[in-house]
């Protein structure tokens, strides 16, 4: 028998000890180059393998499942309707999760991280590209969730992903039903790498996008937490000298300095202790209130942008600003571009990516000038945040057909510096909050131990 005969690259061992692994029966369905659609049974190992042999013998399976897990019937009940489904039955099958989608919208329903999405898109790529049907993949992601709160979130989405391919909607417009998990960018490449035929290939590449921007991400938080953690420190170290130790040695200084007056450090800090004291829910309601009002400002259109230039045009975080919006414009357009989405689909995905008013605003001129047939190194040139090197390289992009490798050089180039820009700014900025803690805590003391030395020269004579 030609199974007995073991392959030259397998050795005999191997081939004998497979063999002793034990066969499971499972059933099928799957459809034929001329697709139609088969049922029957397979021996294999396990369902990976079942869907293997299928796939060698130029089958593409929908269902394969385990006869002892699942019963016929009920395969044989799902497989049924999905065959007489019209383009109308998938759009009523839809509606329940376009309902939910609106509640997502407001706040509501199961979001997957994108911590988590990222090694998600990896582990659907890889899968697809060993073979594994689209709907067979989005179940083993399913299966293999926890029972975190976080996990089931994570299914709960991925089932009604699966409920929805499983109706014969495309993946991309199933992932557009959940806008607070996909954004515009995933569900553009995921629509382009349908349309491509490359879908394992786009999602590889997203994949690749997500985490680098996670790893961005990450250091700019990491870099940020220090100063604010030692912000907040100071913070109620300061509240709790003016608020407890200043009026008691306010109390003591009237005793035994009446008459006589203190030195201006001292009293200047005493008038901020007993405002703080006398009127603290007035200062913590206007401090609140102020801080609702700048939230809903910022808000505004008036206010992101006015936000956003000033964050572009004033030192010291201006640099990094740009280089962290230099490199996210040129990663993002660079990926669409280089999945195939054509150049007006992507500067509108990118529109509605783009974190910053000024960016967004360049992307809308350079859309409405590349629909007029003209070049995007043009506008991009009106926007400061872009520097003359970017520009000139992406004209070199467009002249040479290579746009979209000289925008992933680009992004490649400006997460280097903002990297080393980075690690720079934390070793300044731990130095600079020290001398903060010493000059505030250190003030502090300094205006209570001064009168002291009047205290003493009274008592000595």
């Amino acid at each position: 028998m030609a199974t007995s005969t073991p392959s030259r690259s397998q050795p005999p061992v191997q081939q004998q000890n497979a063999s002793q692994q034990p066969r499971e029966k499972f059933e099928y369905l799957a459809m034929d180059d001329g697709g139609r659609e088969l049922r029957g049974t397979v021996m294999a190992i396990d369902e990976m393998a079942a869907v293997a042999k299928l796939t060698a013998q130029g089958l593409f399976p929908i269902e394969v499942w385990n006869k002892k897990q699942k019963a016929p019937a009920k395969a044989a009940a799902k497989a049924a309707p999905r065959r007489q489904r019209t383009r109308e039955d998938m759009a009523r099958s839809s509606s329940p999760s376009r309902a939910r989608s609106i509640g997502q919208i407001l706040g509501l329903g199961n979001v997957i991280p994108q911590k988590h999405l990222a090694p998600i898109t990896r582990q659907l790529s890889t899968m697809l590209d060993a073979g594994l049907p689209l709907l067979l993949s989005l179940r083993t992601l399913q299966e293999q969730c926890g029972r975190s709160p976080s996990q089931k979130a994570i299914k709960s989405v991925l089932q009604e992903l699966v409920n929805c391919v499983e109706s014969g909607m495309p993946l991309s417009e199933a992932l557009s039903l959940h806008p607070r998990s996909f954004s515009q960018l995933y569900v553009g490449l995921v629509r382009a790498g349908e349309a491509a035929g490359a879908l394992e290939e786009v999602l590889s590449r997203l994949a690749e996008y997500m985490e680098k921007n996670l790893r961005m991400r990450k250091k700019i938080k990491s870099g940020m937490t220090y100063p604010v953690v030692v912000l907040v420190i100071a913070t109620t170290i300061t509240l709790g000298l003016m608020m407890g130790v200043v009026p008691q040695f306010a109390e003591m200084f009237n005793e035994l300095l009446e008459g006589i007056p203190l030195p201006a450090l001292t009293h200047f800090v005493i008038s901020i202790s007993d405002l703080l004291v006398e009127r603290f829910f007035v200062f913590f309601g206007v401090a609140f209130a102020g801080f609702v009002l700048l939230k809903i400002f910022l808000r505004t259109r008036v206010g992101t942008y006015a936000f956003d230039w000033a964050i572009v045009t004033f030192p010291p975080v201006n640099g990094l600003v740009r280089k962290i919006s230099v490199a996210r414009f040129c990663s993002t357009l660079g990926t669409l571009l280089d999945a195939g989405v054509p150049i007006l689909d992507a500067l509108g995905i990118l529109t509605e990516t783009s974190t910053n008013e000024l960016v967004r605003r360049t992307v809308r001129q350079i859309h409405s000038c590349v629909s007029e047939g003209d070049k995007i190194a043009r506008p991009l040139g009106n926007c400061k945040v872009f520097p003359k090197m970017v520009v000139r390289m992406v004209e070199v992009g467009e002249k040479t057909g290579a746009l979209p490798s000289m925008l992933k050089r680009i992004a490649k180039t400006y997460e280097e510096e903002v990297e080393m820009a980075l690690e720079a700014m934390i070793s300044l900025i731990e130095p600079l909050m020290i001398c903060f803690l010493a000059v505030m805590i250190g003030g502090i003391v300094l205006a209570l131990f001064l009168p002291l030395i009047k205290i003493i020269e009274t008592l000595g004579g």
